[in-house]
């Protein structure tokens, strides 16, 4: 009988297959959940990985699907390695099931081979050979790229992610422009320089034949990123952690996460190897991966560095689903107070990619109004889109005209 780890392991590999982001973090929760449990029957075992292992409402009905398969007796779970199975009709979970399959799903389990959603039982062997003679590349997939710039992050594995680190650490990082109160000289500068003009006029018997005009110089403007690292965000996070470092040594940007509380990164990304970077974040955010409190996060923002002139003028990013476990008036209110410090607000939704996507959750709600830029960002391609929407922030904040 196999133990506790390769039945978890075997059924996290499951939900990853069919399009769940079941994380390591989140598959050790989840075993965690059920040796605190115990659970005695199906729905107890169900609900312990429901709340640990799903994040939003779409998340739902693939867990039910590969639960169904796995602990209900429809495949074996030593067979979900082998690639995607079948999804399963959703069957009820009374209160009394009980954890062994009955009688006739065991028959249906031996009477029915497990087999790959895209081959036939007999081609099966055939392929399982050919990937061990030649395993697929993850690099090829990346040089070839489109697959994997396309694919949400929250899709990926472990090992796609970091490929996908690498190329984000790749991005070219343009910093917004600023107008200067200093000028130079320019030939299409709108600014008549007179001292100058009257000073080359006397080569010309003080006839001032040559107009000398200045232009304002431009100068960066500072950015500001704000991510969220709650258990919600978690895929998302990892990959915007590599944007942050690279934001923080290419544009001297500030860098800020929060789940319960508001921690600054700034330091522990601007110095050192990327390594050592990320082993300080690690240790100086305690709070990765719980719950989330945008407005709190929001206020200790604005009153601790905001207002203090990190915030005055800048670019501020802020990366987050909007899921707020506080009032969401509190959002509100600290949005309202941030663009008015603020010259543009950027909003980083990775669940705006979904197709009937609309900002009903309170935070993002509350939000939204206050907000310039809303964007995804939920894969590689629109994590491009989201540098682009930095580089681009116009001289005079506009507000957002399309929400869709």
């Amino acid at each position: 009988m196999a133990d506790l780890a390769e039945i978890m392991a075997a059924f996290g590999q499951a939900l990853h297959s069919a399009g769940l982001p079941a994380t390591p973090e989140r598959r050790t929760r989840f075993t965690q959940a059920v040796l605190a449990v115990n659970p005695r029957n199906v729905s107890q075992l169900y609900w312990a990985g429901r709340v640990t292992l799903t994040s939003c409402r779409e998340d739902v009905t693939i867990y039910d699907n590969i639960f169904d398969q796995v602990f209900q007796g429809v495949v074996d779970y030593g067979d979900t390695d082998s690639g995607e199975s079948q999804p399963a009709e959703s069957k009820s979970r009374e209160s009394g099931d009980s954890l062994k399959a009955n009688p006739e799903n065991e028959a249906q389990e031996n009477n029915t081979p497990s087999m790959n959603s895209s081959s036939t039982p007999g081609e099966q062997s055939e392929d399982q050979s050919m990937d061990e003679d030649d395993p697929p590349s993850l690099l090829t997939a990346v040089s070839d790229d489109e697959f994997l710039k396309e694919r949400n992050f929250a899709a990926c594995s472990q090992e796609e992610l970091d490929l996908i680190a690498l190329l984000v650490s790749r991005l070219p990082l343009l910093p917004p422009r600023r107008p200067s109160r200093r000028s130079v000289r320019h030939h299409q500068g709108t600014r008549v320089d007179m001292r100058a003009t009257v000073r080359h006029s006397f080569r010309t018997a003080g006839d001032p034949v040559n107009v000398i005009v200045r232009k304002r110089r431009d100068r960066p403007r500072r950015v500001v990123l704000i991510a969220d690292v709650s258990g919600s965000m978690e895929p998302y996070a990892r990959v915007y952690l590599h944007l942050m470092l690279g934001a923080v040594k290419a544009l001297n940007a500030e860098a800020f996460v929060f789940a319960t509380r508001l921690t600054r990164l700034t330091r522990f990304l601007a110095t050192g190897k990327p390594d050592q970077a990320y082993r300080k974040v690690s240790e100086h955010t305690p709070d990765w991966s719980g719950g989330t409190r945008i407005g709190q996060a929001l206020m200790t923002f604005l009153r601790d560095h905001g207002q203090r002139g990190v915030a005055r003028g800048a670019v501020v990013v802020i990366v987050s689903d909007g899921w707020e476990i506080d009032d969401p008036a509190v959002v509100g209110v600290a949005m309202r107070r941030l663009s008015r410090l603020a010259h543009h607000v950027i909003w980083v939704n990775p669940r705006k990619a979904a197709e009937k996507y609309e900002p009903l959750v309170g935070g993002m709600a509350a939000a939204l109004p206050f907000v310039d830029t809303f964007v995804s960002g939920h894969s590689y391609n629109a994590l491009q889109e989201v540098m682009a929407a930095i580089s681009q922030a116009s001289h005079v904040s506009t507000p957002m005209r399309e929400i869709a």
